[in-house]
């Protein structure tokens, strides 16, 4: 299985990625620094310059705090509180310890880097 680092200000989180092509796309764009965006007080997004996607996208019915997930064709998302949705993803991946995410990402937009790990 595929690990990416997230990086958050001083903070780096480890990912485990999907095995699925849109997992393996957006590794093909790594190293990816991003400004994201806040959403609903439990999500950072941003829309990508270019199709992601791959895969069929699913109603996971569930987020979880680390979930990362292609939202349409574009948008990135990293989620940091779990809730209940109906809203459809393809999933790329999940952050393995979440200890500290939401306190790192804060409350406005930030800037975070991925990166494949080493």
């Amino acid at each position: 299985m595929k690990t990416i680092n997230i990086s958050v200000t001083d903070k780096i989180f480890t990912a485990s990625l999907e095995d699925n092509d849109t997992a393996k796309a957006l590794v093909k764009q790594l190293p990816l620094t991003l400004e994201m965006s806040e959403l609903n007080g439990n999500e950072k997004y941003n829309n990508l310059s270019g199709n992601l996607r791959a895969d069929k996208s699913t109603s996971p019915g569930r987020i979880n705090e680390g979930d990362l997930m292609l939202y349409g064709n574009n948008c990135l998302v990293l989620f940091y509180k779990t809730f209940n949705t109906s809203y459809r993803y393809a999933k790329l991946g999940h952050i393995d310890n979440t200890t500290g995410l939401t306190e790192a990402l804060g409350s406005g937009s930030v800037k975070v880097t991925f990166s494949v790990s080493e």
